[in-house]
């Protein structure tokens, strides 16, 4: 085995590892067929992967709730109507905040972590 590259066909690395399933010794079946056990397990994983990024991800139909931490150690300003952590950074926002643009900020914020 030492010091040789082959080159395997999906065909091939599928059909092994199906027959690698159906066998009782995956260490006799590589010997058999000249080949890793780490390889085959390597094949069966990446087959399994596949296989996962194939399927279709359920989304959850109803809304996601997101626990609230109320910690404020120092008192906030009078303008502040809520105060946001996001990653490292502290966003105040004010009473007289356009909506849209705290969203926007908020929305920069979760992008850069």
């Amino acid at each position: 085995m030492a010091g040789r590259r082959r080159t395997w066909t999906l065909e091939q690395k599928l059909a092994m590892v199906a027959q690698m399933e159906r066998c009782g010794n995956v260490a006799a079946f590589a010997r058999e067929h000249d080949i890793r056990t780490s390889l085959l397990y390597t094949w069966r994983r990446e087959l399994r992967y596949a296989l996962e990024a194939s399927q279709p991800v359920e989304h959850e139909t109803g809304p996601a709730f997101i626990p609230v931490v109320v910690d404020c150690p120092k008192p906030l300003s009078e303008d502040v109507a809520i105060e946001v952590e996001v990653a490292v950074a502290v966003v105040r926002i004010g009473r007289a905040a356009k909506p849209d643009l705290a969203a926007a900020v908020l929305k920069t914020l979760q992008v850069q972590r």
